[in-house]
C-alpha cells in the first residue's frame, strides 16, 4: 500500500518537476559550456556531465532536490590539471584528465560505500569559504580576458589578474573590429547580469539570467544574418564549436601518465574539491526541502562516483551537487530526483535540435556569465560578512583565499586548517586543555523524565575539529521534539560549531521542534555576531543601539498605540513564519523592529530573509503582521492572480475559484489543501473586504494568518496601513466566529 501511494504521488507531482527540471536546464546549458571552456575542455564535455549526472544521479541518488552537473569549484582544479599533463599539447592534457576524472570517481564511490560523507565536517567554516573566493578569483581571472574578446592570456592566476590592465589597453590598440563586437557582447551580458536582479517583475523572471544571456548573443547572429544581411562580425575562433558526431567522436581517457606524482596530485585535488563542493551543497539544499527531508550523503557520492565514471569514460567532466541549479529546482517547485532526470532530458534535447544556434553562442558572453559567478564567489561583501563575525575569521578567511591563489587548492585548504587550529591554541592560552579535547568533546545526552526533553551537555571544548561528536548525539533526536543543548561546562566553542548549531535550530524548528541553546551567559565573544566563537572571560557589555529615524516613529507609534516595540534583532517571538509556506524554500536570518500588542496578540516585525543559495542567492527584507485567530482557520494562500500564478496550474496547482464571485476569481489566487473548508471559510463578507482592500499576499497556517507587504521593509505610512487592514481582518474574523 505504501508503494501504491508513493507511486500516486510521484505522478500527481510530476508536471511540477517537468516544469522544473526545464527551468534548470535553461542555467544548466549556458553555465555547462562556460564552465568546460573554463575548464580548456571542449564545451561539449560540460553538458556530458550534465546528463550523466542528472540521469545517473536521479536513479541512484540519495538526495531529493538536488541538481548534478559540472560544478563551479572544479574549474580551475581542472585548469590546472589539462595545463600541467599538457605537455604543450592541451588536447593530450584533457585525454590524461580524463583518466583522473575517472579515478576520482571511482574514489568518490568509495568514499560513499566507506560512509565518509561526514569528511566535511572537519573543514572549517571560515577556511572553506577563504577556499570559494579563491576559486572565484580563479575564474574571473581568466574569463575576464575572455569575456573583452582576448583568449590568447596565459599564466596563473595572480599573472591573469595582473594583465586586466592590459587586455583592457588592448581594446584602445588596433585590434580587430570582431574582437570590438565580441567584447561588446561580453561587457553588456556582465552588464545586464548585475542588472537582471533589480528587475523585479515575474514574467522576465521566468527566464533565468544565463538564458536571456544566450539568447540575446544568438539573437544578434540572425540579425547580422537575415536584417543587416551582413557577415557575423565576432571570429570563428570565438564561437562555441561542436563537434560533428558526438557519438563516433568521443575521446578516449589517456592512463598513460597513472602512476605518476603529478597524475595522483590531479586525482586528489579533484576529488577533494568534488567531495566537498558536493557534500556542502547538498547540505545546504536540504534546508530548502518544503518536506523536510533529510538525504543520505552517503548514497550520494556513491551515485555522484558512479556518474563521474561514466562522464569521464564519455569525454565528460566531474559530476558534482550544484549549489545554484539546486536551489532554483527547489524554488520552482521540484519535489523528487525526477527534475534532476528531465533537467538531463531537456539538454538531451537542445543539443540535439539547437546544436546550430549553440555554435552562433559568442565565448564572451558565456565568459561574462562565469565572471559574475567568480565575482559572487569572491565579492568584498564576503569577507566583510566574516570580519563581522570576529577579525581571527577574517584572518583564516584570507590566508586561505592567499595560500590558494599562490600555490593550489590543497595546499590552501590545509593552511585554512592550520590557522583555525593556531588561532584557537592562542585564544584559549592553554595547550593542556587544548591537546586533551581537541578530538573528544565530553558530550552527555540524556532524556528529562520530567519533560521528556532531550538533554545534550557539552564539555571541556569544541571546536570544527569535534563538531562531529556532538552532531552525532544530536542527529539521534528526532527534529520534532525539544532539545537543549548546554555549554555550561565548555569552555570554548568555535565559529564553525555555532553556525552548524544554527543549521540545526531551523531544521529542529521547520518540523515543529526546538533546539534551545544555553549556558553561554558567561562566554564572551569578539564580536556581537551570534556566529562568533565563544570562550569564558568577563562578559562585555552590548553596543548602544542607534535608532534610524524609521525606529523611532515605529517607536512613536507603539506608544500611541500602547503596544511594546524591540528594535534589535531577537530569537523568535510570536508564530513561527517557517510554519508558513512563504518560507519553505527560504531561510531566515533574523528579525528586528518587533511590535508587538500581548493583549490582541498581533506581531509586526521587519524579516530579513534569503532566496536561492550559493551565487543565486538574494537576500531580501520585507515586513510582516501576525495575528492569532479566534479558532482554527483551514491552511490556504492568497495572492494577486498575474501570469505567473497561471504558470502555477502547469506545475499541478489548484487555483480555487468561487462561480458566485467572478470578480474575485479572477483577480485573485487562491490555493489550499482542504477545498470545502476554504470555500466554507470564504463568506461573502470575507471576499467583499478582499475585493475592497489594497492587494497583500495572506496566508494561514491554522491558527495564525500572516500578511506580507512588498519585497521591501515598509514606510511608517505603509506599517499603518497594513495595521488597519490587520485589524479590520481580525474584527472580521472574530464576529465571524462568534455566529
Amino acid at each position: 500500500m505504501p508503494k501504491q501511494n508513493a507511486t500516486k504521488v510521484f505522478f500527481a507531482t510530476l508536471p511540477k518537476n517537468i516544469f522544473s527540471g526545464f527551468v534548470v536546464s535553461l542555467i544548466a546549458l549556458p553555465l555547462g559550456l562556460g564552465l568546460a571552456i573554463a575548464s580548456e575542455a571542449p564545451p561539449i564535455a560540460g553538458i556530458i556531465a550534465a546528463i550523466a549526472g542528472g540521469v545517473i544521479v536521479s536513479l541512484f541518488g540519495g538526495s531529493h532536490l538536488t541538481i548534478a552537473g559540472p560544478g563551479n569549484g572544479l574549474v580551475i582544479v581542472l585548469f590546472g590539471a589539462i595545463t600541467t599533463l599538457a605537455g604543450g599539447d592541451y588536447y593530450q592534457g584533457y585525454l590524461f584528465t580524463l583518466a583522473a576524472i575517472i579515478i576520482s570517481g571511482v574514489l568518490l564511490f568509495l568514499f560513499g560505500v566507506l560512509r565518509l560523507g561526514g569528511l566535511s565536517e572537519f573543514f572549517p567554516a571560515s577556511a572553506l569559504q577563504g577556499m570559494l573566493a579563491a576559486i572565484g578569483l580563479g575564474i574571473l581571472a581568466k574569463q575576464f580576458h575572455v569575456m573583452l574578446g582576448f583568449v590568447d592570456v596565459k599564466g596563473s592566476t595572480l599573472m591573469q589578474l595582473l594583465a586586466f590592465p592590459s587586455s583592457i589597453l588592448r581594446l584602445f590598440s588596433s585590434v580587430p573590429d570582431g574582437t570590438l563586437w565580441a567584447c561588446a557582447v561580453g561587457v553588456l551580458s556582465l552588464v545586464f547580469l548585475f542588472l537582471y536582479a533589480r528587475i523585479r517583475n515575474p514574467l522576465f523572471h521566468l527566464i533565468p539570467a544565463p538564458m536571456w544571456v544566450v539568447i540575446g548573443a544568438i539573437s544578434l547572429s540572425y540579425y547580422f544574418e537575415y536584417v543587416a544581411k551582413a557577415p557575423y562580425p565576432i571570429a570563428n575562433e570565438l564561437l562555441i564549436q561542436l563537434p560533428d558526431s558526438l557519438v563516433t567522436n568521443l575521446p578516449r581517457p589517456d592512463f598513460g601518465l597513472l602512476l605518476t606524482k603529478e597524475f595522483i596530485t590531479v586525482v586528489l585535488s579533484i576529488t577533494l574539491i568534488a567531495s566537498i563542493e558536493s557534500l556542502l551543497s547538498i547540505k545546504a539544499v536540504d534546508k530548502l526541502d518544503a518536506e523536510k527531508r533529510r538525504s543520505n550523503v552517503n548514497k550520494d557520492l556513491r551515485a555522484l562516483g558512479l556518474a563521474t565514471v561514466v562522464s569521464g569514460f564519455l569525454g565528460g567532466l566531474n559530476v558534482v551537487t550544484v549549489i545554484a541549479r539546486s536551489s532554483v529546482n527547489a524554488n520552482n517547485g521540484g519535489t523528487n530526483r525526477s527534475a534532476n532526470f528531465f533537467h538531463a532530458f531537456f539538454l538531451v534535447l537542445f543539443v540535439v535540435l539547437f546544436a546550430p544556434q549553440i555554435q552562433r553562442i559568442p565565448l564572451p558572453a558565456l565568459a561574462a556569465i562565469l565572471v559574475y559567478t567568480g565575482y559572487r564567489l569572491a565579492a568584498p561583501e564576503n569577507l566583510l560578512r566574516i570580519s563581522k563575525i570576529g577579525f581571527e575569521q577574517a584572518l583564516i578567511f584570507m590566508v586561505t583565499l592567499v595560500v590558494t591563489l599562490i600555490s593550489s587548492l590543497i595546499t590552501g585548504i590545509a593552511m585554512g586548517i592550520l590557522t583555525t587550529f593556531l588561532v584557537h591554541l592562542v585564544l584559549n592560552k592553554s595547550i593542556v586543555l587544548f591537546s586533551r579535547n581537541w578530538l573528544k568533546p565530553n558530550v552527555l545526552m540524556f532524556q528529562e523524565p520530567e519533560t521528556q526533553n532531550y538533554y545534550v551537555s557539552v564539555k571541556n571544548f569544541s571546536s570544527f575539529l569535534n563538531f562531529f561528536k556532538l552532531k552525532a548525539k544530536l542527529d539521534q533526536i528526532p527534529e520534532t521534539e525539544h532539545a537543549i543543548v548546554d555549554f555550561s561546562l565548555c569552555d570554548f566553542v568555535d565559529h564553525t560549531v555555532m553556525e552548524g548549531l544554527n543549521d540545526y535550530r531551523r531544521s529542529f524548528a521547520r518540523k515543529g521542534g526546538e533546539l534551545e541553546i544555553i549556558g553561554l551567559d558567561i562566554h564572551s565573544s569578539a564580536t556581537q555576531h551570534p556566529f562568533a566563537l565563544r570562550k569564558i572571560e568577563p562578559t562585555k557589555g552590548f553596543a548602544t543601539l542607534n535608532f534610524t529615524k524609521r525606529q523611532s516613529n515605529i517607536q512613536k507609534l507603539a506608544t500611541d498605540l500602547d503596544w511594546e516595540y524591540h528594535p534589535e534583532p531577537y530569537e523568535l517571538m510570536g508564530p513561527n513564519p517557517e510554519n508558513f509556506l512563504f518560507f519553505q524554500t527560504k531561510q531566515l536570518n533574523y528579525r528586528s523592529n518587533l511590535l508587538l500588542s500581548q493583549a490582541d496578540e498581533i506581531w509586526f516585525y521587519d524579516l530579513s530573509f534569503s532566496e536561492g543559495l550559493f551565487i543565486t542567492k538574494e537576500d531580501l527584507t520585507a515586513s510582516f503582521f501576525f495575528f492569532k485567530t479566534d479558532k482554527p482557520v483551514p491552511v490556504f494562500v492568497l495572492d494577486r492572480e498575474n501570469f505567473v500564478t497561471s504558470i502555477y496550474h502547469l506545475a499541478g496547482l489548484h487555483d480555487i475559484n468561487f462561480e458566485e464571485f467572478p470578480d474575485f476569481s479572477k483577480r485573485f489566487y487562491l490555493n489550499g489543501t482542504d477545498e470545502k473548508a476554504i470555500r466554507e471559510f470564504f463568506s461573502p463578507e470575507l471576499v467583499f473586504f478582499f475585493e475592497s482592500h489594497p492587494f497583500y499576499h495572506i496566508e494561514s497556517n491554522g491558527t495564525h494568518l500572516m500578511i506580507k507587504g512588498k519585497d521591501r521593509t515598509a514606510s511608517i505610512q505603509e506599517i499603518k496601513r497594513m495595521l488597519a487592514f490587520t485589524q479590520e481582518l481580525r474584527s472580521l474574523l472574530l464576529k465571524t466566529a462568534k455566529r
